[in-house]
């Protein structure tokens, strides 16, 4: 289809750092600039094939990463907006277009004619004199050809064209169906009294949003991704808790169960016909792990201590309440009764120190000043996608340009749940591209004057995704396939060492103001949520590694005969070790989005504690240095931030740290030492 010349990405954006012209696409825009980008590309790579020259790095793979220019203009900005902005007619294109993308992407990979001209120049790899980041271009496009079915025999790569099809197509409606039923599930409530425990600020946000979802009058809880929602801390009403946690184990069962048997399936049939005995080999082949022995080994070593830590926390909850077993619903609102009597911490008693712009810029954006020397500048001239969305111009000590950052920080009707990065212009030096990038939150909106005062977890989601953020602005690549491209079980490391900004004494002191008076959070507080942050270690890793060993256990299987996801996942979770009674997995696979809609983290979710075992390695680093934390800062960008996928990531790490990364610090922080 011939794209209009009306459309605005027909060309790249000339606004600051080729800012998607966002008040100029309409959703009638998307599938046409689809579909001329997908035609486009496909000339692009039948004009190297077509080349009568014999392979070389310029002629072929520097040639392919200049390809697909328009369509990745398009996908960025239409995944992006689909993802935080939806609506009907967007979702119904993604189900359109998922399927049709993954048909390009085979008709790239399983060229043979493409893939002959890169296997003979990386056949002369050795002899071309290539320096670092080219030849990880070279052994990035190769790989991605082989592990795509480039030598499979006609009759696999027609079945594995099939299944990628049903792959795209099964995970868009896996996450169309869970977009529904999480909408679904939210409790509709008639008082504020009902809401009691919770601080007046959520009891209002509560309102506005039954207000924006045609209940006015009410109040209405929405629900988050993950299992166990921040309310059940607080409510008061030992029956809502049960009614908001059943809620939210429940959504997407029906639906999505019976779609996540099959992914698994298809996936593990995918996996076989390329030469791997299961999909979570053919991913960690892939990955800084490198074998499912590597994984199992970890993963499985920590289950034991984790529920042994925290079956103690459960047995003191247990002692507090008066009963022999805590109920589920319950744990965090107990937990949080131990907390304010064991260690005077209560967190509607923090929220008036945690406003959302002091934490935003005098706390994330301070943090990254103090570290990396950059500074941000609020652009409201430019537009975003969505009127929330802000746009911040980013720029280095000395006032080199570096990119911009979007922060879209409220939860919206139209947003899907959690929090995570995005970007909508990819740095890359071979295209003189500088970054643009975001990051979603879903923090409840609070009436219009209304301070946005959040939770201590929130303020840590908040420095979390940002070091994602930092992660792609920091991009300095000469390629465009090597920007943020690392194993996903290295990909969490960034977001997760800038977690520890949140504590940092000068940040710390610097955000946690209370928003009416500016009087600083008090020391003695701040030593008080460090001593009981420590209680409820047992309870996280044990909500995290159910999950990550449930992703495990779906993507460990081989193909077999029709499977029940609620059975399935009950024998995975007793074989483990972690049916506990009173910590379900923070996903169940109803909604584990991560891992069902599009794949990203299938047999990936145990990269988070993978990644931790860096950061924790980090953040010693940080703290025993005796240089400033300007010079480790620079140290840190240099060598692990800004490389991309230009570098091996471990060996970097290892020139970072002099040495490969250790457990202990983890185990001291996840309080497993024992």
């Amino acid at each position: 289809m011939t794209q209009p010349t009306t459309n605005p990405f027909r060309q790249p954006s000339t606004l600051p750092f080729a800012l998607p012209p966002f008040a100029e696409i309409e959703e009638a825009h998307y599938l046409p600039a689809f579909e001329a980008g997908m035609a486009e590309q496909l000339d692009e790579i039948a004009a190297i094939t077509a080349n009568p020259e014999p392979a070389d790095f310029e002629n072929t793979l520097v040639a392919l990463e200049r390809t697909g220019q328009l369509l990745r203009r398009v996908h960025l900005v239409f995944f992006n907006k689909a993802a935080s902005d939806s609506t009907p007619a967007l979702r119904e294109l993604d189900a359109e277009i998922s399927p049709r993308l993954a048909a390009h992407t085979d008709a790239i990979q399983l060229d043979p004619a493409l893939f002959a001209r890169v296997d003979a120049v990386h056949e002369r790899r050795e002899e071309l004199g290539l320096d670092q980041a080219d030849l990880r271009l070279l052994e990035y496009w190769h790989t991605r050809f082989v592990r795509g079915g480039a030598r499979l025999d006609a009759t696999g790569q027609t079945r594995l064209r099939e299944l990628n099809a049903e792959l795209a197509t099964l995970g868009t409606t896996f996450e169309q169906n869970l977009f529904t039923a999480t909408r679904a599930a939210a409790l509709v409530l008639d008082t504020a009294e009902e809401l009691d425990g919770l601080p007046a600020g959520a009891i209002a946000a509560a309102a506005e949003n039954a207000k924006a979802l045609g209940h006015p009058g009410k109040y209405v809880l929405s629900l988050k991704s993950f299992t166990n929602q921040s309310e059940l801390a607080s409510l008061a009403d030992p029956g809502l808790r049960a009614r908001l946690l059943d809620a939210s184990l429940g959504r997407g069962v029906q639906e999505n169960g019976p779609l996540a048997a099959r992914l698994a399936a298809l996936r593990a049939e995918r996996a076989a016909l390329l030469g791997f005995p299961s999909h979570a080999a053919y991913v960690v082949a892939d990955q800084t792990a490198g074998t499912t022995e590597a994984v199992e080994t970890m993963l499985g070593g920590l289950v034991a201590p984790a529920v042994a830590n925290a079956d103690r926390e459960g047995t003191a909850l247990a002692a507090a309440a008066g009963v022999d077993r805590v109920p589920a619903s319950d744990w965090l609102f107990l937990s949080e009764q131990v907390r304010k009597e064991r260690y005077a911490v209560d967190g509607a008693q923090m929220r008036p120190y945690l406003e959302l712009e002091s934490v935003l810029r005098r706390g994330v954006f301070h943090a990254a000043g103090l570290v990396y020397g950059i500074t941000f500048e609020e652009r409201p001239d430019l537009v975003a996608y969505h009127p929330d969305a802000r746009v911040f111009e980013v720029r280095e000590a000395d006032g080199r340009p570096i990119g911009l950052f979007i922060g879209d920080f409220f939860a919206r009707e139209s947003k899907r749940g959690g929090a995570w990065m995005d970007a909508v212009v990819e740095q890359s030096d071979l295209l003189g591209q500088r970054p643009v990038v975001v990051n979603n939150l879903n923090i409840a909106k609070p009436p219009a004057g209304e301070p946005a005062l959040l939770s201590w977890d929130e303020v840590r989601t908040l420095f979390h995704e940002f070091g994602h953020a930092l992660h792609g602005l920091f991009s300095d690549v000469r390629y465009p396939s090597q920007w943020m491209e690392v194993p996903r079980d290295f990909v969490e490391y960034p977001s997760q060492v800038n977690e520890m900004w949140q504590e940092w004494p000068e940040v710390l002191e610097n955000y946690a103001r209370h928003y009416e008076t500016g009087e600083p959070m008090s020391a003695e507080l701040v030593e008080r949520v460090r001593e009981a942050q420590n209680f409820g270690e047992g309870f996280r890793t044990v909500e995290y590694l159910a999950a990550a060993l449930l992703d495990w256990a779906w993507h460990s299987a081989t193909p077999g005969g029709e499977v029940d996801a609620e059975a399935f996942e009950t024998a995975a979770l007793q074989g483990y070790g972690l049916a506990h009674p009173s910590i379900p997995p923070r996903y169940r696979t109803g909604y584990f989005a991560h891992v069902f809609a599009g794949g990203w983290y299938a047999a990936g979710y145990y990269g988070y504690i993978w990644s931790e075992v860096l950061d924790a390695d980090t953040v010693e680093w940080f703290g025993q240095s005796e240089r400033s934390v300007r010079e480790s800062g620079e140290i840190f960008r240099r060598v692990l931030l800004s490389p991309g996928g230009g570098v091996d990531p471990m060996a970097a790490f290892a020139s970072f740290r002099g040495r490969a990364p250790e457990l202990q610090p983890l185990l001291k922080r996840r309080g497993l030492e024992g």
